[in-house]
C-alpha cells in the first residue's frame, strides 16, 4: 500500500517549494509533516542550487494549526519549535504562499517566513489563549514585533478571526490577491529574491532579524516553559 507523503518537495530556478500534504486534515500539523518538513529546511540551508524556500499548502487551507488527533507529546513541542527556529536561521530568503485557514502554529510558522503572500481566502485566527494552552513558534517575538506590543495581546488573548486585509494593514503580509492569482504572484516574487546574490539576501536577513527578532530565541525558551506548564496541551484543530 502506498502512502501519501505529507510534504511535498519541487525544486526548480533555484527556488525550492514545499507543499504542506495533509488537505483532508486542512494540513494539521503532526509529528511527521514536522520531521519533513525540518529535512526539507536542512536539505535548502546545505543544496547551493537552492536560493528562496518558497512554503505552501494543499487542498483549502495553509495550515489549521496542530494535529490533536493523539495525545500531545513532548516530541510535539520540540519538533515544532524546531521548524520556527530553522525557518528563522535559514541563510536563505523564505516567502510564505497561504490561502484559507492559517490559525495557531500554522499562523506562527507564517510569520517565521521572511515575506507573506496572501490569497483571499485567507482566514487567521490564535485560539491557544481560549483553550488553556500557550503559543509556539516564537511568536511571542515575532508578533509584537510586526503588530506592537497592545495589538499582540489582544489577538492572542482574545483569539478573533481576523482576514488579509487586516493583516495587511497591520503590517503582517506583503501582498493581498485574489486566489487564483496566488501561485503566479508568489511565483514572481520567489523568482526576484532566487535572482539576488546569495550572500546579500543573507546579509539582509540575517540583520535584520538580529535588530528586529533580537528575541527570538529567548521567546522559544520561554514559550516551551509556558507551553509544558500549561501541560503541553495543543490547539483544537478546525
Amino acid at each position: 500500500m502506498t502512502t501519501t507523503p505529507k510534504l511535498l518537495v519541487e525544486s526548480a530556478d533555484g527556488i525550492m517549494t514545499v507543499f504542506l500534504n495533509r488537505p483532508d486534515k486542512l494540513n494539521a500539523i503532526d509529528n511527521e509533516l514536522a520531521r519533513a518538513l525540518l529535512a526539507a529546511i536542512d536539505q535548502a540551508s546545505r543544496d547551493d542550487a537552492v536560493r528562496v524556500l518558497l512554503l505552501r499548502g494543499n487542498g483549502r487551507a495553509f495550515c489549521a494549526g496542530r494535529d490533536v488527533s493523539a495525545p500531545p507529546t513532548e516530541e510535539d513541542l520540540v519538533l515544532v519549535q524546531a521548524v520556527s527556529k530553522a525557518l528563522v536561521s535559514l541563510p536563505k530568503p523564505v516567502l510564505a504562499s497561504v490561502h484559507g485557514w492559517t490559525v495557531g502554529a500554522g499562523f506562527e510558522w507564517m510569520l517565521n517566513a521572511d515575506i507573506v503572500v496572501a490569497g483571499e481566502s485567507a482566514r487567521f485566527k490564535l485560539p491557544e489563549a481560549s483553550i488553556g494552552v500557550f503559543v509556539t513558534g516564537g511568536l511571542s517575538a515575532t508578533l509584537p514585533a510586526y503588530v506592537g506590543v497592545a495589538r499582540a495581546k489582544a489577538l492572542m488573548l482574545l483569539g478573533e478571526e481576523f482576514s488579509p486585509a487586516q493583516a495587511q494593514a497591520w503590517g503582517l503580509l506583503w501582498k493581498v490577491v485574489p486566489d487564483p492569482d496566488l501561485e503566479s504572484v508568489s511565483l514572481q516574487i520567489s523568482a526576484r529574491l532566487a535572482s539576488l546574490q546569495s550572500a546579500v539576501a543573507a546579509s539582509f536577513k540575517r540583520i535584520l532579524n538580529e535588530v528586529g527578532l533580537r528575541h527570538f530565541d529567548d521567546a522559544i525558551a520561554l514559550e516551551n516553559e509556558a507551553q509544558r506548564a500549561l501541560g503541553g496541551r495543543t490547539e483544537t484543530r478546525l
